[in-house]
């Protein structure tokens, strides 16, 4: 059981929780759970002319919207690897935006992902 401690503001009341806490809450609720900057890999930056390394680019932007859409299914990466059929580090390392996932396996990832969201959804 979650001790929650509550504290008044302004003369409001707020209840503090473990952040882990809140994310789940959050995501039973179907919701995707609100990430910084900081949740995230980031995006590479423009070269003297404006440019974006393509790849690094892709694999970033790829990284970032797989954390978002893991998460908003309530996954943990173990979980989204073992409905995809991969391993955990294997998802690990997609979300780094370190590496290149083949077709095939975004397939799998993505499936994998609609899959779970259908099932929160429908169970709410």
């Amino acid at each position: 059981m979650i001790a929650l401690q509550r504290i008044e503001v302004a003369g409001q009341r707020f209840v503090l929780l473990p952040e882990t806490e809140y994310d789940r809450l959050y995501a039973k609720a179907g919701e995707a759970v609100p990430l910084n900057d900081d949740d995230l890999p980031p995006l590479p930056k423009p070269d003297k002319q404006g440019r974006y390394p393509a790849l690094e680019y892709a694999r970033v932007s790829l990284a970032r919207d797989l954390i978002r859409d893991r998460r908003t299914a309530g996954l943990t990466q173990h979980e989204l690897a073992r409905l995809a059929g991969t391993r955990q580090e294997t998802i690990s390392r997609i979300e780094s935006g370190n590496h290149t996932a083949s077709h095939k396996l975004i397939d799998r990832i993505d499936e994998a992902l609609r899959k779970a969201t259908a099932k929160r959804t429908k169970g709410r």
